[in-house]
């Protein structure tokens, strides 16, 4: 199994976890993972600790060890650079709840939650004359213990109705295999727009079509 994950047997077989390097520690910790043939592998940030030369390492021996062995992994992490790098299908998660489930190339080309929206205007760019999107999150984060009523990122969402106070959002598929738990998910922004105030809404001088006020 050392062997495996591209470890010494004779060098590192012996060793106690302290005298292993961060690295090292991890590709012990993933041969302990394959050791009994698993379909899946549950990945919690799995190279969050490590610099980023041993991140492209470990993720390397992953892609080699799907290959080689069938194995899918369920990436957790908050890096979103990496879980573009390595997902197929990436689902977001809002205070426990799945908001947005899709493509991996589809949720980052055309998010459709407004939370996955403002995650990824978060990223930083590599380009010193890029426009940084404005923030459309704001306030605090609500207790987990006792989440807002109906959608939970409504207290934070700039498109936010009464609907959203008054009925938890259900996950339904806008396109295939890309589903939102949204009552306005940003697919609908343009048409919304182009039709007018839908039922039950005013607009004002100035104000846009789907945004809260206040």
């Amino acid at each position: 199994m050392l062997d495996l994950v591209g470890l010494d047997p004779a060098v590192h077989g012996g060793r106690h976890p302290r005298e292993l390097s961060g690295g090292q520690a991890q590709r012990v910790a993933i041969a302990r993972a394959v050791a009994l043939s698993p379909s899946l592998i549950v990945c919690d940030e799995p190279v969050s600790s490590l610099d980023v030369l041993i991140q492209a390492q470990v993720l390397n021996l992953f892609e080699r060890l799907r290959a080689e062995l069938g194995l899918s992994y369920l990436f957790i992490a908050h890096d979103l650079a990496l879980v573009k790098q390595v997902s197929d299908r990436v689902a977001v998660m809002y205070l426990g709840k799945l908001c947005e489930v899709g493509p991996g190339e589809a949720v980052y080309r055309e998010p459709l939650h407004p939370y996955t929206r403002a995650l990824l205007d978060s990223i930083p760019s590599t380009d010193p004359g890029a426009t940084r999107a404005a923030a459309t999150i704001r306030g605090e984060l609500p207790s987990p213990i006792h989440p807002p009523s109906g959608c939970r990122f409504r207290t934070r969402c700039p498109r936010a109705r009464e609907l959203c106070a008054a009925e938890e959002p259900a996950m339904r598929e806008l396109a295939t295999g890309h589903s939102v738990a949204c009552h306005f998910p940003l697919e609908r922004a343009a048409a919304e727009a182009e039709a007018g105030p839908v039922a039950g809404t005013t607009a004002r001088s100035g104000e846009r079509i789907g945004e809260n006020p206040r």
